[in-house]
């Protein structure tokens, strides 16, 4: 069995984590607020509710760790960002739970924005997550934007 949080990495003093268990949100925003900091930007994304029971999550957790640690990298280097964090939860999730946080500070907005937004292109376009939507009717993999992910439904 595995434990709560599955693995996790800090690159300086942002978090990078794929993991069983939530985080605290409002705790990441605070730690995101570093000297400099003119704008915080949060993506949450949650299961939705249309026409799922749960969603279920799998990762090749190795690999897609160091992938995420190298898409933070790239973003903070393209995006002048202070600060990055990227959880990506795994394993069985209710309708309204955290699948993907993403927490970005730059100096300014629009390199917030971009920082964000390019750190979920990457991660849709290259990350070994796969989802799995459970339903009233049986189950369907959810097809990825990524070429090792093209889902097929059960």
């Amino acid at each position: 069995m595995r434990s709560p949080s599955s693995r996790r990495s800090r690159v300086g003093e942002s978090m990078i984590a794929i993991r069983h268990d939530d985080v605290d949100i409002g705790k990441l925003i605070s730690e995101a607020r570093k000297p400099g900091t003119g704008a915080v930007v949060v993506f949450d994304v949650v299961v939705r509710d249309d026409d799922i029971r749960e969603m279920e999550l799998e990762a090749y957790e190795e690999v897609a760790l160091r992938e995420l640690e190298k898409i933070a990298d790239n973003a903070k280097d393209l995006h002048n960002l202070l600060h990055v964090d990227i959880i990506h939860r795994i394993g069985r999730l209710s309708v309204g739970e955290n699948i993907l946080i993403i927490i970005v500070s730059a100096g300014h907005r629009p390199e917030a924005y971009a920082g964000s937004r390019y750190i979920i292109e990457e991660i849709k376009n290259g990350v070994p997550i796969w989802k799995k939507e459970l339903t009233k009717d049986g189950s369907r993999w959810v097809p990825g934007e990524h070429p090792h992910g093209k889902g097929v439904s059960d």
